[in-house]
């Protein structure tokens, strides 16, 4: 009898942890792996960070189009740079049934309550371009070669002065890092700080101002933060470059470089120089050598015009397909293939798919028009031909 009893009790115990197991699974969904096939005319749900940023329109509109051609229904939603509105677009996905949640996160932390959310719903989720941390309710992540976008920058920097030909200097530049709630912005300073550092230690490259608290051979990549510009704003970039000027180049000093990350943040610091130094004409050694990323409309006029110098081009159209693609092998119940790189986001280590970015100066300023990112009419009009 007692036998009997130790029997019953270990069979359920047993049945108990099978049951913990499957629920504790529940959160897998139809992520990685999965061979879960999708009917056509399945919810896909797509969060992108803000409409008011040009390329977020072109990535959001780009895919929504590419999916519903393929016959699929597509929400996308806009969060207007606020995390809680984010939130609120993903459950809503998640209400509507969403297969796949596709999302560009506002906030890569704040994001993650939504995400697992969709998770446990049983959809599959996706970071677009930036990733989402902290969270084990990521599947997937699509982006470019995010270190490599900050190496494209200060290799630029580097050429233009003739470092590597010997130029000694000491030579001023300032240095911006993109928004603090953006983990991609980390990764894009350590492309350029690796390549810039080794010039501030030998006093070739100095940066004059206290932005940030000051930038010294002592700085490091774990200080990204201090010389960061909130929600990668223009606004917010002119006044701390204004700020820069009033206190370091009132006098006439010449400021040789300006490591921008982002193009909205570069017009911030032209904006800024022509209104605080308008001796300081572009096209002319007066001008310092101002970098940027995303090949925004903006940029395009900037550099035709010497203002800016380069601007990182990360081909939209490449990542919207690769996510695409992604989506269409999920769909089918396929393994995804491509992969090529792993992202630890601070809870596992996150298969991605990473494409390479490409340098844009006035030199092939027209490569945006071969790539079919802008049209002829639009690039002439840009650039004043």
């Amino acid at each position: 009898m007692k036998i009997t009893k130790k029997l019953v009790a270990l069979i359920a115990g047993v049945a108990m942890l099978g049951a913990m197991g499957a629920c504790g699974s529940s959160r897998s969904g139809a992520g990685a792996g999965s061979t879960t096939k999708l009917e056509k005319g399945a919810t896909i749900g797509i969060s992108m960070p803000t409409k008011s940023e040009e390329r977020w329109n072109k990535d959001g509109n780009g895919l929504k189009a590419k999916l519903e051609k393929a016959g699929y229904k597509v929400i996308l939603s806009f969060a207007d740079d606020k995390p809680a509105q984010q939130n609120a677009d993903i459950e809503n996905m998640v209400n509507n049934n969403a297969k796949i949640v596709v999302v560009a996160s506002k906030d890569g932390t704040a994001v993650g309550p939504a995400v697992e959310k969709a998770k446990d719903a049983g959809a599959t989720v996706i970071a677009y371009d930036r990733l989402i941390m902290n969270t084990n309710a990521v599947d997937y992540y699509a982006t470019f070669q995010l270190e490599q976008v900050g190496v494209l920058e200060a290799r630029y920097i580097i050429d233009k002065l003739g470092l590597e030909k010997g130029a000694t200097g000491p030579f001023n530049v300032e240095l911006f890092t993109g928004s603090p709630d953006d983990n991609n912005a980390k990764y894009f300073f350590k492309g350029a700080w690796d390549l810039l550092k080794p010039y501030f230690e030998k006093g070739i490259l100095v940066s004059p101002s206290k932005h940030g608290g000051g930038v010294t051979s002592k700085f490091t990549v774990g200080d990204w933060q201090k010389i960061s510009v909130q929600s990668w704003k223009a606004e917010q970039a002119q006044k701390d470059m204004e700020s820069i000027l009033d206190s370091t180049y009132s006098h006439g000093e010449k400021l040789s470089a300006v490591l921008s990350p982002y193009d909205g943040i570069s017009q911030g610091i032209i904006n800024a120089i022509e209104s605080k130094r308008p001796d300081m004409v572009p096209g002319t050694d007066t001008w310092p050598v101002i970098t940027g990323q995303d090949a925004m409309e903006l940029a395009i006029s900037n550099i035709a015009k010497q203002k800016q110098a380069e601007t990182v081009f990360k081909n939209v159209n490449k990542l919207s397909d690769a996510v695409y693609d992604m989506i269409l092998q999920i769909a089918d119940g396929k393994e995804v293939t491509g992969l090529n790189g792993k992202f630890n986001n601070g809870k596992k280590d996150v298969q991605s798919k990473l494409l390479d970015p490409q340098n844009i100066t006035k030199d092939n300023l027209s490569d945006l028009v071969k790539a079919g990112y802008v049209t002829q009419s639009k690039f002439d009009q840009l650039t004043g031909k």
